[in-house]
């Protein structure tokens, strides 16, 4: 019987019945190594932290009320959470998962920037319409720096000298000196700036403006407009090629990407890509760009060599933000509407599981690194 039982179990596997997860084949990793994705629950107040070996939740953290804005430490191990509507920023210790101080903002906060040496954060508060300057090495408060009206995001350069913000209610940039925390230069732009990227250079930034459908084009050097480009209708989101030779533009309302080429300024072309793009995201290789598509559920892949569209996949509902895994095998989208996140194989293209997270997952960060501290024997 018990042989029985083992052939008709094999023809069962055989025959696709059964399907037994065993995760994604791992390299040779140190013991100490972690990869770790970060997702914000803006209705759970709760941070889901999820282990990319696995993909699997590995913990849940309890933050602030409404987190949105999520980042991590490119220089320690440590994530960095907005806490909408309690006006503070949570520091998550990576290793321990879990929450070490808590720094107090202004009025609804939102996003959050950490400088490539990773000693400051910057954070837009819309309804102070100023900024706060965080040291990370202190985990303090430095600085509350006055802006525009209703300021939605700030990015601070590459060579950590400059902090653009985009200040929404004033139709305004405001560009602030990081090392004189003060703003030298406001640059008036178009309607309802919003997204912001920065070329690799520090030169120049881009600002796509929802009420203008147009993208502002901003000389860092000298603090002036430089152009307005057209684009689709309601641009929401800018997603910047590696090398910085090129920008996508996604147009929620026209169901469209724009391309622009960064050194010339200009709009190459204008593709449709789905229903409702709300977020892009380019290959570290500079050839791929991935959309979520807000409306359809989907992701939409196009091929950025041959200017076509490369497939679709479907995911959950009310696909948002969107990661790759460091190894680039996976990309994490966020369903807003299902609470979960869709793991998506990058080749060949196609669901390979959902995740459930909290309630309307809202941002994400991805921190690969090293256990530097014991821990406790439970973890181990």
């Amino acid at each position: 019987m018990k042989k029985i039982i083992l052939l008709a179990l094999a023809a069962c596997i055989a025959g696709g019945l059964f399907w037994i997860y065993r995760g994604p084949a791992l390299p040779n990793y140190p013991p100490a190594y972690r990869e770790y994705a970060y997702v914000t629950n803006s209705k759970s107040d709760s941070v889901t932290v999820l282990d990319l070996f696995t993909f699997r939740p590995a913990a849940t953290i309890r933050v602030g009320k409404n987190p949105t804005g999520v980042a991590a430490n490119p220089k320690k191990n440590e994530i960095y959470v907005v806490n909408s509507d309690s006006n503070n920023l949570s520091v998550i210790d990576a290793e321990r998962a879990a929450v070490i101080a808590t720094i107090g903002l202004q009025r609804a906060p939102y996003f959050v920037d950490v400088s490539a040496d990773g000693r400051r954060a910057y954070v837009a508060n819309s309804g102070s319409s100023n900024i706060s300057v965080l040291d990370l090495d202190r985990h303090a408060l430095i600085a509350n720096i006055a802006v525009g009206a209703q300021p939605g995001l700030a990015r601070v350069s590459p060579d950590g000298k400059v902090v653009v913000v985009s200040n929404r209610g004033a139709g305004t940039a405001s560009l602030i000196d990081a090392g004189k925390l003060a703003v030298r230069a406001t640059v008036a732009l178009c309607s309802q700036p919003e997204d912001v990227v920065i070329v690799p250079d520090s030169s120049k930034a881009f600002v796509s403006c929802s009420g203008s459908n147009q993208v502002a084009v901003i000389d860092l050097v000298q603090g002036k407009l430089l152009a307005l480009l057209d684009v689709g209708k309601t641009p929401v989101h800018l997603a910047l090629k590696p090398d910085g030779g090129e920008l996508f533009v996604s147009n929620f309302a026209s169901h469209s990407v724009s391309e622009v080429e960064t050194p010339s300024n200009e709009v190459l072309a204008t593709y449709l890509i789905g229903m409702n793009p709300v977020r892009g995201l380019v290959s570290p290789d500079n050839s791929l760009l991935y959309v979520s598509n807000f409306g359809a559920d989907s992701v939409s892949i196009f091929s950025i060599d041959t200017s076509r569209m490369a497939g679709f996949v479907q995911v959950g509902s009310r696909p948002d933000g969107l990661a790759l895994t460091p190894n680039q095998k996976y990309l994490l989208v966020l369903d807003s509407r299902s609470g979960d996140v869709a793991v998506v194989r990058t080749s060949p293209p196609g669901l390979f599981t959902l995740i459930p997270v909290g309630s309307q997952p809202n941002q994400i960060a991805i921190k690969a690194f090293m256990i530097t501290k014991p821990q406790p024997q439970s973890q181990k």
